[in-house]
């Protein structure tokens, strides 16, 4: 059953309170999902202090408007689900990415994203590079793990440095 203007009216202002508040928005397709897979998704994006609403691309542009951003709906096929987040991009992807992971490949697409507060617009394959990447703390253990290297390595040298001068 169609939407009545009124209610369209309360879906642009919704959606625009949800978009001052966030800080990323992630567009994907659900075409295909499941009743509970799309409960089990919007508990998940709630669980990081987003929401997701299902929202029409053309009441989408609307919306994104309202804040000057550009979007242009013809350029995507099938439904639009919208994540709006308070957290930063790399969070908000990995978050949805590995949603994205767990259900069909063919089933729940992920198109793209916007940086709200740069008001740019983040092709669907950067979303996914930033959701495969490793969470923060893992990101910072690697490093310091790199940062040791080098003094282990030197370690070893005076350490055979001294043997040597033990045994003569």
């Amino acid at each position: 059953m169609p939407k009545t203007k009124i209610q369209k009216e309360q879906v642009v202002e919704t959606a625009a309170i949800d978009l001052k508040k966030s800080e990323t928005v992630i567009l994907t397709d659900f075409t295909g999902l499941t009743a509970n897979e799309m409960n089990s998704l919007r508990k998940t994006v709630r669980s990081m202090g987003g929401v997701f609403h299902v929202v029409k691309k053309r009441l989408l542009k609307i919306i994104l408007g309202k804040e000057s951003m550009v979007f242009d709906p013809d350029e995507f096929k099938g439904q639009t689900g919208v994540v709006f987040s308070p957290k930063d991009m790399v969070e908000t992807s990995s978050v949805v990415y590995q949603f994205a992971r767990q259900q069909r490949k063919d089933v729940f697409k992920i198109l793209g994203g916007f940086d709200v507060k740069a008001m740019q617009f983040t092709k669907s394959a950067d979303v996914i590079r930033f959701g495969q990447l490793p969470p923060r703390e893992v990101l910072l253990g690697q490093l310091v793990g790199m940062l040791t290297i080098p003094i282990r390595k030197l370690l070893f040298v005076l350490k055979q440095k001294s043997q040597m001068v033990e045994q003569k």
